[in-house]
């Protein structure tokens, strides 16, 4: 089941809220279904104790882990190419020179143009933290990756 939700997960960024709730309804019947909870029980220990991510974090994951790919030249070309803030002429003397941050390119129509790969891939890139983008291999960064978002969606539970 979890296949099937995350199999467009990459396309869902910037989808409207009320969609998002939606599938994050599905996600939560398929926790209930595996623990013969109520639909009157909370949810989130059960999400918590299954280590999945809730929604919006599952985008999030697929699209940090396209942009890593594309970054490391393993992804379909039409993807990229996106720009490191250090390939910019005139910027080798800003501070973000030397971090591993993208360019975010402007958009003209908020409500589309946002959603395209190489805007929403830099955009979740440069949120991440620098240990998880410097990251060696696909195998580690998809751990880190994870293990921060899963931190970021369920603070109380310790990891």
């Amino acid at each position: 089941m979890l296949s099937r939700l995350d199999y467009g997960n990459a396309v869902l960024i910037g989808l409207p809220a009320y969609l998002v709730r939606r599938l994050q309804l599905v996600l939560n019947a398929a926790a209930r279904l595996i623990y013969h909870m109520r639909s009157a029980d909370h949810i989130t220990d059960a999400l918590a104790s299954l280590h999945w991510l809730r929604v919006p974090e599952r985008i999030e994951y697929k699209v940090a882990v396209l942009t890593y790919k594309v970054l490391q030249g393993s992804a379909l070309r039409y993807l990229g190419p996106l720009a490191p803030v250090a390939d910019l002429p005139g910027h080798w003397s800003l501070c973000s020179a030397g971090t591993n941050r993208l360019l975010v390119p402007p958009v003209t129509l908020s409500t589309v143009d946002n959603r395209a790969f190489t805007v929403a891939g830099s955009r979740v890139w440069n949120t991440l933290p620098e240990d998880i983008t410097t990251s060696q291999s696909l195998t580690m960064f998809c751990h880190h990756l994870k293990t921060w978002l899963f931190r970021k969606s369920y603070p109380d539970i310790i990891v």
